[in-house]
């Protein structure tokens, strides 16, 4: 019996092993730069949206002045070209016709001016947006890096739970199934231990002294019958 608690000891050191390196895995420093870094991506991603939206709304309202300036100049081109045609004779249509290229081509000027204003207006953001995008390009690369670092730093540790975990199975799959069962409920404790050593009258699992007198009869004893810990519940291994 001796001989397997020391190996009850052999086992509560790989799955405290495995206890570190599951907590080394959730607790990564690189995936909270992750999520930071993430976060920057959407914030930035959410101005270049705004900005790209309010562009591209301010071009769609030139593309429509622009259309329309267009549409003036050809109507007015069009009345002057039947103006000078010779077809029209009339000295009063000839004068309403001109009268009608002169408010044409106000038109025409009032909505160019128009046009010209918001393309002025979408100059800045244009030049905003490019800033964003290359604060982006920037951004996606440390976010890349960032996460290839994450992916590497957590493939090594699985590999290690991994050789943890074949050591641990291995001792376990020589120890009797009640014995490593009772190991399992004692190892539910706070502390995650589910064997400790008992050193002179200290458990080493929560370091707290029991009777001199119970400790002496748990080391004659040689593990016949188990002897827990009152305090942490942990298999003191004399």
């Amino acid at each position: 019996m001796t001989e397997e608690l020391e190996q009850l000891l052999a086992l509560q050191e790989r799955d405290g092993a495995l206890d570190r390196l599951l907590h080394r895995h959730q607790t990564l420093p690189e995936r909270e730069t992750l999520r930071r870094v993430e976060a920057d991506v959407a914030a930035l991603d959410a101005r270049i949206s705004a900005a790209r939206a309010e562009r591209d709304g301010i071009a769609r309202d030139e593309q429509k002045l622009d259309d329309e300036a267009r549409a003036l100049a050809d109507k007015a081109t069009e009345v002057e070209a039947r103006m000078y045609s010779g077809e029209i004779s009339s000295p009063r249509e000839l004068q309403a016709m001109q009268a009608d290229v002169e408010s044409l081509r106000r038109h025409q000027r009032g909505v160019e001016n128009r046009e010209l204003e918001l393309m002025e207006a979408r100059e800045p953001l244009d030049a905003t947006l490019q800033e964003l995008d290359q604060q982006r390009a920037a951004l996606g690369g440390e976010l890349d890096r960032t996460r290839a670092t994450v992916t590497d730093e957590e493939a090594v540790i699985i590999a290690e739970m991994r050789e943890e975990r074949s050591a641990r199975d291995a001792i376990a799959s020589d120890l009797d199934a009640a014995l490593v069962a009772d190991y399992e409920r004692s190892r539910a404790n706070p502390q995650r231990v589910g064997a400790a050593r008992l050193v002179g009258t200290t458990c080493q699992s929560c370091h707290l002294s029991i009777p001199a007198i119970e400790a002496e009869q748990i080391k004659k004893s040689a593990g016949q019958p188990l002897a827990h810990c009152d305090n942490c519940g942990a298999i003191l291994v004399p």
